[in-house]
Parts: structure tokens; sequence; C-alpha cells
């Protein structure tokens, strides 16, 4: 088995049925589909809000519930205590039963979790690792790691698949890593590896893009159609942007690599090669050091971060705000955003001193392009990048559900 696609990214559920097709087989699976990206969305709507939202009829709507429910894909149950009269519509809220597993190699891990639908985190996993691993190790690491995840799991669960969020660029036609720079990565078929080494069929995409349709779906982003995310942990910045609902790829797929513009006349060297850019000023390492780390997670320095006193942190804190203003001011006047959202130790820097960062940012913009934007934290914290990925690999299932689904796993 093997992934020869990367799924269509599905970051917005349709406000209505829409086309459906132009034969029977057609339109079913389009109306299975849009019924169940709207549960996976919401993480669960009345029977009569799913009717209203699709434009179906209700006897139609009532049979693609029953049709995703005998597949395990939905659930029905009865309503809490309501004040309305006339018996209450049921909620349909998504099973339990189908999950993606999600992988993130950085320079000093490797974070595997579990996630099912509507974006729920079941388990987490962070291998520490001493030094960046190459490809090949990455996945051997993984796959030990992921068959003793499926030797855990619940009876009768079934695996979608698996999404991997890289550091680097990723071609979007095959999730050929073209160059991910922290970990020394190129032209890597990461997801074919991963498939032979597993079983199951995986994708890859750029971490910080899977991160924006994340927290677009889940997290502090829902709702907003125009918005800005920018990641940063161990393997340097990325970002993701949301236009008018759509997520920016590029002709490739490598849209959104906001660590490498130039922020600063400076000698600092990106691991790209560029100097004086956001990924080469504004680093989790020197965080790391002032604070006197040597390994920590995305909580942990975060914490150590807001409970710092010594000047010295403060002093690289307001550095780092300083030069990350300058970038995001850039963002708001390029692409004229609703929100931006910081996410990994980026949004650590911002936790530490709102009010600053956003006074800089004012500064740095045009006042225009300023008003009415909004900075904040990315919600979904250290398990964003796994929501992200394990919607790389839900994509397939929520485009098809009664196609892509798997047998239940089996393990040794």
């Amino acid at each position: 088995m093997s992934a020869t696609r990367t799924p269509r990214l599905l970051p917005l559920a349709p406000d209505s049925a829409g086309p459906r097709g132009n034969n029977l087989g057609s339109m079913r699976r389009h109306n299975l589909a849009l019924v169940l990206s709207m549960v996976h969305h919401s993480g669960g709507l009345t029977r009569s809000a799913l009717t209203r939202r699709t434009g179906l009829n209700r006897s139609t709507t009532a049979g693609l519930v029953g049709e995703l429910e005998q597949l395990g894909l939905v659930e029905e149950v009865e309503p809490g205590n309501t004040k309305k009269a006339g018996r209450p519509s049921s909620v349909v809220r998504p099973g339990t039963r189908t999950v993606a597993i999600a992988v993130n190699p950085e320079v000093d891990a490797l974070t595997i979790g579990v996630v099912g639908l509507s974006g729920q985190l079941h388990e987490r996993i962070r291998f520490e690792l001493d030094a960046a691993a190459s490809a090949r190790e990455a996945v051997k690491v993984a796959a030990a790691v992921i068959k003793g995840i499926l030797a855990g799991l619940a009876d009768h669960t079934r695996v979608i698949g698996i999404g991997v969020a890289v550091p680097g660029l990723v071609r979007e036609s095959d999730s050929l890593v073209r160059f991910a720079p922290h970990l020394g990565w190129v032209d890597e078929p990461l997801a074919e590896m991963l498939t032979e080494a597993t079983g199951l069929p995986v994708w890859a995409a750029n971490d910080a893009s899977l991160g924006a349709v994340a927290e677009r779906l889940f997290g502090a982003g829902k709702g907003i159609n125009d918005m800005v995310y920018l990641n940063g942990g161990a393997s340097g910045i990325g970002g993701g942007v949301i236009s008018s609902g759509v997520l920016l790829s590029g002709a490739a797929g490598y849209a959104g690599e906001f660590g490498h513009i130039r922020v600063k006349s400076s000698k600092a060297v990106d691991t790209a090669g560029a100097t004086g850019t956001l990924e080469a000023e504004v680093t989790r390492a020197a965080l790391m050091n002032v604070l006197g780390l040597r390994s920590a997670d995305p909580d942990e320095l975060e914490r150590a971060l807001l409970d710092a006193t010594s000047e010295k942190v403060k002093r690289e804190v307001r550095r780092q705000i300083d030069i990350l203003a300058v970038a995001l001011a850039g963002a708001i006047n390029l692409l004229n955003p609703e929100l931006i959202l910081l996410g990994g130790f980026l949004g650590s820097l911002y936790a530490c001193d709102p009010s600053h960062l956003e006074d800089a940012v004012a500064r740095e913009a045009l006042g225009t392009s300023w008003e009415g934007v909004r900075i904040a934290k990315a919600a979904l914290g250290s398990g964003l990048l796994m929501v992200g990925a394990a919607e790389l690999a839900f994509s397939a299932l929520l485009e098809d559900p009664a196609g892509a689904l798997p047998r239940s796993v089996v393990t040794e």
C-alpha cells in the first residue's frame, strides 16, 4: 500500500450542499462527505441543524446520517436538557472508532500522536533525540512507536492513515520532502518509506500550513476567513495563510516560509544560508540558552519564560519580540488579515508581553492595514501539529467516507 498523492485539505466545511454531481453515485458520495465534514469540523450538530446547513430535505439527511452511523463514522445521541417545545432533534456527533496517526519530526524529538474525528487528541508521545535524525532513522523510530500504539488500540479501531507535519518544503503532488534544512533532508521520499515500514497510507505536508488548518478548523481561528499563522519550533519558523477561507499553498505547496524573510541587516545566518532573516534572529535555541535549559517541550519552555525573573531573559524576550513585530507588520501590509495566530515558542513570546508586541507591530505596520487586526496565541497548544497532521490523513475520508474507510486495525 502506498500513497501516490497528497489529499486535498478541507479547511472549511461548505455551508450548503451545492453541486451534487451528475449521477446518483457521485451525488451520494458528495452528500455523505458534506454531512461527515460538518459533523467532524463542528464536533457535533443536531440533525435539524444538518438539514438546515446542507440544504437537503429531512428524509435525505436522516438517510445519510443512518449510513454514516452504519459505517461507524457518526453516532446519534439524545440531546441534553432543552426548554424548546416539542421533541428535540437528536445530536449527530463524530464516532470514536476511526483515528489517524500524526507524526512531527523535529531536530530534538519525534512526536507521534493518535487523533480522532473532530480533532480529539487521544495520545501524544514525544521521543527525544540527541541530534536530528536522518529521514531513514526517523522512519525507523516512528514505525517502532506506531507499532506499539497500534497494539494498544481498542478492538475494532480503524486507522485511516498517517499524516506527517514536516518542518520544511514538501511537494504537494507526492509528499516528497524537497528541503528540510534543520533536519538536513533533501528530496526524501518520507511518505513512501513510512508506508513501507507500517503498511499504512502516509501523507506529508509543511508543519506550519497544517497548523494553520488545525487552528482554522478547531482552534482560535474558527470562523475566520483571513488569517496568518506563524509557528516557532526547534526547527525554525514557518507559516500558513488562510485567505478568503482557502489555505494558500502556492504552485507546488511551498507557500508560507515566513522564517526566511529578511527582517534585519545582520550577519546571523539561518540554516538555508540566508542572513538577517526572521528565523536567524528569532530562535528557540537562544531562549533555551538564556534560560539555561538543555531540553524542554513547548509547554515547559513557556512556563520557564513566564516564571523567569532574570533581566537577561527579559532582554532576550524583548529583542525577539521587536524583530518578530517587523515580520508581522510585513504580513499585515501584504495580506490584510483579520487575525494573526502565533504557535510554538512564538506564542510563548507573545504570552510573555502581549502589549509590547502589539505596540511594536502598530509602529511598523501601515495604520489602515493594522486597523481591526487581532494578534492571539494559538489555542490548540502543544497538540496543534498533531491535529493538523491528522487532518491531512482524514482528508481522504472526508472526500469519500465509504470508499476511503479502512478495515479495523489488526495487530500481531
